[in-house]
């Protein structure tokens, strides 16, 4: 990886594609772009890589149930929330 001393002004425009890049829903130039710059900035590596765990673990513990106790804890907590607060 080289050293991250780039422009960092089209970092959002490529993180709000990186879902997409994930799930192969972007054309090829748009992809070699992401890699590209990927390869440039250490921090939209790094949140590159990080989503992709994050995929992984879900697909891993998708059919896992949560269990009763944590579920309530959750259940109660939404619960609680003030409803006007924006989230």
């Amino acid at each position: 990886m080289a050293k991250d001393n780039h422009d960092h002004k089209h970092c959002q425009e490529w993180f709000e594609k990186l879902s997409e890049y994930i799930d192969g829903e972007l054309d090829e130039f748009t992809c070699a772009e992401i890699e590209k710059h990927v390869k440039e900035c250490l921090p939209c590596y790094v949140c590159l890589e990080t989503l992709k765990r994050t995929i992984d673990l879900c697909k891993q513990t998708k059919n896992k149930r949560i269990p009763k106790a944590v579920s309530k804890k959750l259940q109660d907590l939404i619960q609680s929330y003030p409803k006007s607060t924006p989230v």
